[in-house]
């Protein structure tokens, strides 16, 4: 398959993930030889080996978690688990923020012993893993500590704006993305305190002041949902003039051209 990125899941809420009604398993990304699963929900282990054609946990460099909910975390440790060869080996590199290994931690301490590098994410970081580049460029605002990533590649930067509350220091933490991936949980804004999450109307201002190549939006809840979320991207599109999809599960971003494949017909798991 080349150098890609692969949506293994693109619920949001947690009635779509307990559901199903859109699959969690996070996003693969293969870039010359090197494997990162970033933020294993929960399906990741089954999403990666039934893709078409398999992904293998068995065969990652790393893991990477932009925060703790269970909706990133849920698989976690077998993906780890299985990076390291049934934790038989000193295999691997898992890039979390702290609070990941804090109190109730997401990550087994057994696990930990297994790795060849852990590695904490913090605002404004840079990390490598073999040829692959990536930022943590700012702290979001979220229930708990959470990151962005911005990736590294020869045709360009792929940024993900993970969960996080709207606020203007997006902007300039994704500037100069050439493929902007936003987590667009909710059709509306919403004032109450416990949604911390972006909604299509934040994604059009993050969309009309980055001007990236290429926006996708992914992680969606039921409201959007019940919208079409592929029929609110081409709305976006019209507005913005910046080409928008909306990811469904299998969607396949081609790291050579930045451009998107279709895995399954769009609305279905896969």
């Amino acid at each position: 398959m080349g150098d890609f990125i692969k949506f293994l899941g693109t619920a949001g809420a947690r009635f779509v993930v307990t559901r199903q009604l859109r699959a969690s398993g996070g996003v693969w990304i293969a870039f010359q030889g090197t494997a990162l699963h970033l933020d294993p929900g929960p399906g990741a282990l089954v999403r990666a080996l039934s893709s078409k054609p398999p992904l293998d946990p068995a065969t990652l460099s790393g893991v990477a978690l932009s925060h703790r909910h269970l909706d990133h975390s849920g698989d976690l440790n077998i993906i780890v688990e299985a990076m390291t060869q049934g934790a038989t080996r000193v295999r691997g590199h898992l890039f979390v923020p702290q609070d990941a290994l804090e109190g109730e931690p997401v990550i087994f301490r057994y696990l930990r012993e297994h790795l060849e590098g852990l590695h904490i994410l913090v605002e404004g970081g840079e990390y490598t893993l073999g040829p692959l580049r990536f930022a943590t460029p700012l702290r979001h605002v979220h229930g708990v500590e959470t990151y962005g990533f911005k990736f590294f590649f020869p045709q360009g930067v792929v940024a993900f704006v993970t969960d996080t509350q709207f606020t203007e220091k997006l902007f300039s933490a994704y500037a100069g993305s050439d493929v902007l991936v936003i987590h667009t949980l909710r059709l509306e804004r919403s004032d109450h305190p416990d949604l911390l999450h972006l909604s299509v109307p934040d994604a059009e201002l993050l969309i009309r002041e980055i001007r990236p190549r290429l926006a996708i939006l992914t992680h969606f809840g039921m409201t959007i949902l019940r919208k079409k979320p592929w029929e609110v991207a081409e709305r976006l599109s019209e507005r913005c003039g910046v080409p928008t999809v909306a990811a469904h599960d299998g969607l396949v971003l081609d790291l050579g051209s930045l451009s998107v494949r279709s895995g399954k017909a769009q609305g279905t798991g896969g």
